[in-house]
C-alpha cells in the first residue's frame, strides 16, 4: 500500500466529514475504485487494530463511506455533545442560525460564502442542539430550521422572524441580479 495515498485518504475524509461516496474518494486519489477500495479497507483495518487509534471508517452500501469515532469511545464525544447542548449560543452560532433562518434551505458552501469561514463545526452544533436539520438535495445536503427552532422561539412559522419579507425579498433580488451578471457574462 502507498502510505501517501493513505494519508491523502485520511485527509479527504477527514476534512469532507460527512458521508462521501467512492466514485468521489477515487476521483479525487486519482485512483480507480477498486483500488480505493483496498486503500479504505486497508487503512480501516490499521485503525480497528490500533488501540491508540480513536477513529474508525463505517461504510453503508459499499459506496458511502465516513470516517468516525469508535463505538467504544462514543462516552467522549456524548461529554462534549452535553457540554455543547448545554452551552448558551455563541455570536458565531447566531449568525449561522440566523442565516439558515432567512435563507434556508441553504448549502453549507452558500453559508461558508456569506460568512467567510468554514461552518461545519457550527452547523454541526445547532443540528445537535435540534435547531438546524439536514437533508439531501440533490447532490448537496442543505439546511433549515426544525420545528423546535420555531417552539422555542414561539413563532407558527418561519415568516413571522422580524422583517422576514423585507430581508427575503432583498436577498430574491440580490439572486436575480447574480444570476443575470452570470448569463451576461457566458
Amino acid at each position: 500500500m502507498n502510505n501517501k495515498k493513505i494519508g491523502e485518504l485520511e485527509t479527504l475524509l477527514f476534512q469532507f466529514g460527512d458521508p462521501i461516496k467512492i466514485k468521489k474518494i477515487a476521483s479525487v486519489l486519482n485512483i480507480n475504485e477498486d483500488q480505493t477500495l483496498d486503500y479504505i479497507y486497508s487503512y480501516n483495518e490499521s485503525l480497528k487494530n490500533d488501540n491508540r487509534r480513536g477513529l474508525i471508517i463505517i461504510r453503508k452500501d459499499k459506496s458511502v463511506f465516513q470516517l468516525v469515532t469508535k463505538p467504544d469511545l462514543n462516552h467522549i464525544t456524548e461529554q462534549l455533545a452535553k457540554e455543547e447542548f448545554n452551552e448558551e449560543l455563541t455570536p458565531a452560532v447566531l449568525e449561522v442560525l440566523t442565516i439558515v433562518a432567512y435563507l434556508g434551505p441553504i448549502s453549507r458552501i452558500d453559508i461558508d460564502f456569506i460568512r467567510g469561514v468554514n461552518s461545519s463545526y457550527t452547523l454541526r452544533r445547532l443540528v445537535m442542539r435540534g435547531l438546524v436539520e439536514r437533508s439531501k438535495d440533490g447532490r448537496s445536503y442543505t439546511y433549515e430550521t426544525t420545528f423546535d427552532f420555531l417552539k422555542h422561539l414561539g413563532l407558527e412559522t418561519i415568516e413571522d422572524l422580524p422583517d422576514y419579507e423585507k430581508y427575503k425579498d432583498i436577498l430574491d433580488q440580490y439572486e436575480i441580479e447574480e444570476t443575470s451578471k452570470n448569463k451576461d457574462q457566458t
